[in-house]
């Protein structure tokens, strides 16, 4: 699992037919920054992935990756390699608040 945030959306009119009706979004993953452990900073990758929870533009999100992207009740028959799980409340690091959705 990665912490990602959502930096964008995707459409494809033209896709196969089990991915009508599925949003897909662009997401950056983000890690503890190895500097300051107080805050998360970009990994500098991109992933488009299918969005399971009503998640949006500028949000911290939970996401899978792989054969556990297949492992949702919405994905299991989908061709998909990445997979918005959950949207982020709250990240704590040794013991210090590092991203809080309420004081963004």
């Amino acid at each position: 699992m990665f912490v990602a945030k959502v930096t964008g959306s995707v459409v494809a009119t033209q896709k196969v037919d089990s991915m009508v009706g599925h949003k897909l979004l662009v997401v950056e993953p983000y890690r503890v920054d190895a500097q300051d452990r107080s805050r998360l900073v970009s990994t500098g990758r991109t992933f488009i992935s299918v969005d399971t929870v009503g998640a949006g533009e500028g949000e911290f999100v939970l996401i899978v990756q792989g054969s556990s992207a297949r492992l949702t009740p919405e994905t299991k028959n989908l061709p998909v390699d990445t997979v918005i799980i959950g949207i982020v409340d709250s990240v704590h690091v040794d013991q210090r608040n590092v991203y809080d959705r309420e004081g963004e």
